[in-house]
């Protein structure tokens, strides 16, 4: 237990980054999703090796996450329905695309991105907002499209990662016609589970560094509260907005990484 709380010295520059990021990182994932690409890197920063900076990072999403997904169903915006099926079928693909990981290099995944990022930015620019009402949809139909999403993007999350929460929200808002609102609440259901699973597996393998973590996710609760309050109250106005900053973080994160 004394290896997980301390694996490494705790200092106050190192506190300092992972507490002003992590805050940062759970306002935009509150909003938007997307807060792992802010949220890793100042581990890193911080001083942590990669893998002790992903468990320690899963550690302070989930807390915050928790508190998101917590207000959503609070305000009734949870569609259980869809929500439910669509947990099983994310972690069910995370677990598939972690497989994968170990099959195929990364660096195919990430120059099929620089070349779908533009292009997902283009349909989210072509809309003037997200909707704030459900569209017209055979539920069938509806139930299928967001099933599949689930299971494709929990596939990439395991695979990869960043930016999983965005790119779920534009599925279920566009394919799945579900308001902004509503499609925000199942996506922090889907992302707190698959965050879940990661996280039992960097504990059980002493890939958390509980203590950071733990101040961390103080400053992720925080983040979390006010970024699902401004969505639940401005809808579109605001997510919109940070679905583009988070498209453009992710496109430098994979330039960087690949250049």
């Amino acid at each position: 237990m004394q290896a997980l709380l301390f694996p490494m010295e705790l200092s106050l520059r190192m506190v300092l980054i992972a507490v002003v990021g992590v805050f940062l990182a759970g306002f935009v994932d509150g909003i938007a999703g997307g807060g792992g690409i802010i949220s890793v890197p100042c581990y890193l920063l911080a001083g942590l090796e990669p893998h002790l900076a992903l468990g320690t990072n899963k550690l302070s999403s989930c807390i915050g996450t928790a508190v998101s997904a917590g207000r959503y169903i609070h305000g009734g915006y949870v569609d259980w329905r869809l929500g439910i099926p669509s947990v099983v079928l994310a972690i069910g693909g995370a677990a598939l695309g972690t497989r994968l990981q170990l099959m195929v290099d990364e660096t195919v995944l990430k120059i099929l991105l620089l070349v779908l990022l533009p292009l997902v930015a283009a349909v989210v620019l072509r809309q003037r907002q997200l909707p704030e009402e459900r569209g017209q949809i055979e539920p069938r139909r509806q139930m299928a499209l967001v099933l599949s999403s689930a299971l494709v993007l929990g596939t990439y999350d395991g695979f990869y990662g960043p930016g999983t929460g965005t790119f779920l929200l534009l599925c279920f808002c566009t394919l799945g016609k579900l308001d902004v609102r509503t499609a925000s609440a199942n996506v922090k259901l889907v992302n707190l589970s698959s965050n879940l699973g990661a996280l039992a597996t960097s504990l059980i393998n002493g890939k958390v560094f509980l203590a950071l973590g733990l101040i961390a996710a103080l400053a992720s609760v925080a983040g979390h509260w006010l970024g699902s309050g401004l969505a639940i109250k401005d809808g579109s106005r605001i997510v919109r907005p940070v679905i583009l900053l988070v498209l453009a973080l992710l496109a430098v994160k994979v330039v960087t990484e690949l250049f």
